[in-house]
């Protein structure tokens, strides 16, 4: 249910939080199940929150387990379609609680849904393809081998930030892998090898690849032009933009900045979305207090253009 309700703001939030999100292949957002998504993960939950609000199909997502520690983070996670997964690092004790997500998982097959893995098993923020867990494998090898007609769909994410406030966003889609492309007669040790060959072979070139030092390529890959009418016409709302919401957004940048680090555009997302109807609505009661005019009320609309005015015309990458 809290799913369901969450989708539509969240869809329409990523409007504000994104300027432009490319994506390939824009017809496999319609994907039926039963469907595995094995994506990268540069960038924490938000890759997870992205995929979630562009597909049609409700998701299921794999996530750290460590962060189903506390009760109430557990249940919220759970309702969220969330599972855990868990490292070596986060206690040999919990590794067993895997088995229970992945038996969780082909249940999700079985009724067609759709699963996402983040195949390198662990968020770093770069522009890089980092080796491939065997989590991804071992899934679909299991589907497989229950008669499950599982597709597993390759998803390269790329951002063309992982700091700046309204960043382009690169999703490319890569060809969906089937049962049938494997000699089921291998072992599983050779199964999952040919397996991760086989995805990897398709990320690394849904990946894009960029020396973090190498401004130009970032720029070069990442940058949309605009139209200089444009400019002109959200120059002005852009500037009341930033000065209406600077407050709001600077204290969340003063909040996190040293802390959240690979976390920090998921953390950044995930409190905007929490605040910044609390904040609109206070500036809206504000207004109404000390004018008395009905008028106050138009700024439910106009103060969200005016952020995304700002949002279109502040800088893409560094």
């Amino acid at each position: 249910m809290l799913y369901s309700l969450l989708k539509i703001p969240a869809k329409i939030a990523f409007y504000f939080y994104c300027r432009r999100r490319i994506i390939k292949h824009k017809q496999l957002l319609h994907s039926e199940g039963p469907l595995l998504i094995a994506a990268n993960h540069p960038n924490s939950f938000l890759d997870a929150i992205i995929l979630a609000t562009l597909f049609k199909r409700p998701i299921y997502s794999l996530t750290r387990g460590d962060a189903f520690a506390n009760i109430f983070f557990k249940y919220l996670l759970f309702s969220l379609k969330m599972l855990p997964v868990y490292r070596i690092s986060e206690g040999a004790e919990n590794i067993e609680h895997n088995y229970t997500t992945f038996s969780a998982c082909i249940e999700i097959f079985k009724k067609n849904g759709i699963v996402l893995i983040f195949s390198e098993g662990r968020c770093i923020n770069e522009w890089h393809l980092r080796p491939l867990k065997k989590g991804t494998a071992r899934l679909a090898i299991t589907a497989w081998q229950q008669g499950i007609p599982l597709k597993v769909l390759p998803v390269g994410i790329n951002y063309s930030s992982f700091r700046i406030f309204g960043k382009n966003v690169i999703l490319n889609f890569g060809d969906i892998i089937e049962k049938g492309s494997f000699n089921e007669a291998m072992p599983a040790g050779e199964a999952i090898t040919a397996f991760n060959t086989k995805l990897w072979e398709q990320l690394k070139n849904l990946v894009i690849e960029i020396d973090k030092t190498d401004k130009e390529k970032i720029k070069k890959i990442f940058f949309v032009p605009q139209l200089l009418i444009k400019k002109i016409l959200l120059f002005i709302p852009a500037i009341i933009g930033w000065l209406m919401h600077a407050p709001l957004y600077y204290a969340v940048v003063l909040l996190i900045w040293n802390r959240a680090h690979d976390h920090y555009d998921s953390v950044m997302v995930g409190l905007l979305f929490v605040l910044y109807p609390v904040y609109l609505f206070a500036i809206m009661i504000i207004t109404y207090h000390f004018t008395g005019n009905s008028w106050a009320f138009l700024l439910l609309l106009i103060l969200p253009f005016t952020a995304w005015s700002c949002l279109q015309l502040k800088r893409q990458v560094k």
